[in-house]
């Protein structure tokens, strides 16, 4: 796992964002969150992580998006829980699940038929709109198709072997009756879901997160990757007291009568 700074200043705070598969640094490096250091987390290939930083930090502010909600429950499960603060944007800690995740035929598909042009779909998909897709290619991620193909595949096989599922040769999931190897009692604090994600089916993201509260578990009308979410996630939010703070995701959620059919 690469862990960039992008603001390194000697801040009391620090802000760690956990992109999603096939992310760098690229559509994330213009966001200035207020009176901390900012650094990005990407590229699964491994889940090696040097938790040591956060000893220089009097509290450190945890954004984790996509396939990064999963990374992040990886390698944070150990960290006292009172030094941070974690909020899930659009990601599952389960994320290859019929129930939690995506489910495991769709993502089969697209690792088998990856290309850079189904590749170019996949982010067109992440997009609400084509101003959105359009805006989105002018600060794309920069990195190498082959390295971003592996990535995936890694992804599968360290999900699938935590969960001690085997994939037979027709490419099916076999589920075993053992517990999983590794247990995982991370949990974050808030969770933002967005009903246009065409990524993750939006009833699984709920289902994924329904151990938090009503308050706590935030239903907007944006895509998988949204940029003015992203810019107050990213940034604004930092400079917020923390009522404010509040407020603000209080106005965000869509209230519904019965989320589970409305989602």
């Amino acid at each position: 796992m690469k862990q960039v700074y992008l603001i390194q200043e000697n801040n009391p705070k620090l802000l760690v964002f956990f992109a999603g598969w096939a992310a760098d640094e690229t559509p994330f490096k213009q966001y200035r969150p207020q009176g901390m250091d900012y650094m990005i987390c990407y590229d699964y290939r491994t889940l090696d992580f040097d938790t040591s930083i956060f000893d220089r930090y009097r509290h450190v502010n945890v954004v984790a998006w996509s396939m990064g909600v999963w990374a992040a429950a990886r390698v944070l499960q150990h960290v006292p829980a009172g030094k941070l603060l974690s909020i899930a944007f659009n990601g599952s800690m389960y994320p290859i699940s019929d129930a939690e995740g995506i489910p495991p035929h769709t993502f089969r598909g697209t690792l088998l038929n990856l290309t850079p042009a189904s590749l170019q779909k996949f982010m067109r998909r992440m997009c609400k709109d084509s101003n959105a897709y359009k805006a989105f290619l002018e600060i794309t991620p920069r990195r190498d198709f082959d390295e971003i193909k592996k990535e995936l595949e890694l992804i599968e096989r360290k999900f699938t072997k935590s969960q001690n599922i085997t994939i037979d040769e027709e490419h099916n999931y076999i589920y075993s009756n053992d517990d999983p190897d590794e247990s995982n009692d991370f949990v974050y604090d808030y969770a933002i879901i967005g009903r246009n994600d065409r990524i993750f089916p939006v009833r699984n993201l709920h289902l994924s997160h329904d151990y938090l509260d009503s308050d706590k578990m935030i239903i907007t009308d944006c895509a998988h990757y949204d940029e003015p979410t992203f810019r107050f996630l990213l940034q604004d939010i930092w400079s917020m007291p923390f009522d404010d703070f509040l407020s603000h995701m209080r106005e965000m959620n869509i209230k519904m009568d019965d989320p589970e059919n409305d989602l």
